[in-house]
């Protein structure tokens, strides 16, 4: 799936919402790892549902039953706004004052910081695989993304490749699918800026066949990460 056909289907939405097939929704996963503007969407769109389920999950304060009082000649303006209608509209506006105030800013800076040019700290990861190798560093800041650059030994058996990255408790952080052509020559892999926390990591390649999607494990690449100030 490529960045026109995500928006044409609307892939971001439909995808939080659950309404996307698996094949799809594989497909969009796979896009969306390496595509800015739908990571964004999709960030921006979690934020709000679980922002919605928090304004909506609150009690609702119920006023003790009083007397009936006599209905008024005539309806004012504000006679609309009940109880049954007042509470969904509260909870419209808080969802609309937390995008204005909360959401939106922070996605503006971060688009803005994405489509400016920038320095990243990289590693490359090419002899990390060999035994005997030195200790591979990556220094970067704390919520910036750094890249990786690779050399996977290509084999014809394989139609593509997975890279997992591996944190520094053993569990699998994310993965990403990679295509036998670009396989050709050095990989650079953009590690996305979420808040890593420092110590070691391990990006471990996978080649998977054509006979089912079977994966074979054809590289360790250990590096350690350093957060710098």
């Amino acid at each position: 799936m490529d960045h026109s056909e995500s928006i044409r289907l609307m892939a971001a939405e439909k995808y939080l919402l659950g309404e996307l097939t698996p094949e799809a929704r594989d497909q969009f996963e796979e896009h969306f790892f390496g595509c800015q503007e739908c990571a964004l969407d999709v960030r921006a769109g979690a934020a709000l549902v679980e922002h919605s389920k928090v304004v909506l999950s609150e009690p609702v304060a119920v006023a003790p039953a009083r007397e009936a009082a006599p209905a008024p000649a005539r309806p004012g303006w504000f006679a609309w706004l009940r109880p049954a209608f007042a509470v969904p509209l509260l909870a419209l506006l808080a969802v609309m004052g937390y995008q204005n105030l909360v959401t939106y800013p922070k996605l503006k800076g971060e688009v803005a910081m994405v489509n400016q040019p920038q320095i990243l700290a990289s590693a490359s990861l090419i002899n990390a695989n060999t035994r005997g190798a030195g200790r591979t560093v990556v220094s970067a800041r704390q919520g910036e993304p750094f890249l990786l650059f690779l050399d996977i030994p290509t084999e014809t058996k394989f139609t593509s490749y997975v890279a997992e990255l591996d944190g520094p408790g053993g569990s699998a952080e994310w993965s990403l699918t990679i295509p036998a052509e670009t396989t050709k020559d050095m990989v650079p892999i953009r590690v996305p800026a979420d808040h890593h926390a420092a110590g070691m990591y391990t990006l471990v390649v996978r080649g998977v066949d054509s006979s089912g999607g079977k994966s074979f494990e054809i590289g360790r690449y250990p590096f350690e990460l350093q957060i710098r100030n």
